[in-house]
């Protein structure tokens, strides 16, 4: 698979703050028992890739499955990454009831493809710290991103997708960013110019174009959730048997 990476910059795939209900209507399901994690270890350290490109906390085999579309680059992603995504890991995942991915969801093309393959450049370990340290850092990128000259998008424009990506992580601050938190700066460059790499994390954002109409969007074992606060989140989660 070959993207148009030339629309990529900012082409708006879809909203940032989805729209959400007041919930999906169903009865709720029987409790569903916790599982301990294997002697040593724990469920939120616990952290696989998922055929779907995704990242994913907890149980694999948890009887509750939450995924997340989200931006990295997208304020309500950012909140709920900041204010909700602690509770849910430890009261919810911890349990072994509930698993958490989160799939990378490009909503505003290029920058998010840096920040993505950079979040997920040092593999499962890190993934989801460096990912709530980019959201507590979000609104520094968010000014740089608004004061970029419209100059500066239509020059990436004409680049190869390397260099155009390296271009965006420097600006936004991202490189910086993931080598203070261990990433080697040669690593980190290898990581943007990974050309399956980019095919993969593009591919997650295609496959879900006609289901995902806002970011963050959440699905609990394959149906879509009318939710885009913590609050509407745990109450799917309960109804789900959490």
């Amino acid at each position: 698979m070959r993207i148009a990476f030339s629309l990529l910059p900012f082409l708006l795939l879809a909203g940032c703050g989805g729209d959400a209900g007041s919930g999906n209507g169903a009865a709720p399901a029987a409790k569903v028992a916790a599982v301990p994690a294997p002697a040593g270890t724990s469920w939120v350290e616990t952290v696989s890739v998922t055929p779907e490109g995704g990242y994913r906390m907890g149980n694999p085999d948890a009887a509750i499955k939450l995924v997340e579309y989200g931006s990295r680059t997208c304020p309500t992603c950012g909140q709920f990454g900041r204010d909700s995504v602690p509770k849910l890991a430890d009261t919810y995942v911890a349990s072994g009831k509930v698993s958490y991915e989160f799939r990378d969801f490009a909503v505003h093309g290029a920058p998010d493809l840096a920040a993505g393959l950079l979040g997920r450049c040092g593999g499962t370990g890190p993934f989801f710290p460096i990912l709530d340290q980019m959201y507590a850092n979000q609104n520094a990128v968010l000014e740089k991103l608004q004061a970029l000259p419209e100059s500066f998008q239509a020059r990436v424009q004409q680049m190869p997708p390397a260099q155009s990506l390296a271009l965006w992580a420097e600006q936004l601050g991202y490189l910086d960013f993931v080598k203070q938190r261990g990433i080697p700066e040669a690593k980190a460059r290898q990581c943007l110019a990974d050309q399956k790499g980019l095919e993969a994390l593009a591919k997650i954002t295609e496959d879900a174009a006609d289901k995902v109409t806002g970011t963050p969007s959440f699905f609990l074992n394959d149906s879509k959730v009318d939710a885009v606060s913590w609050t509407q989140v745990e109450a799917a989660l309960r109804d789900a048997g959490a």
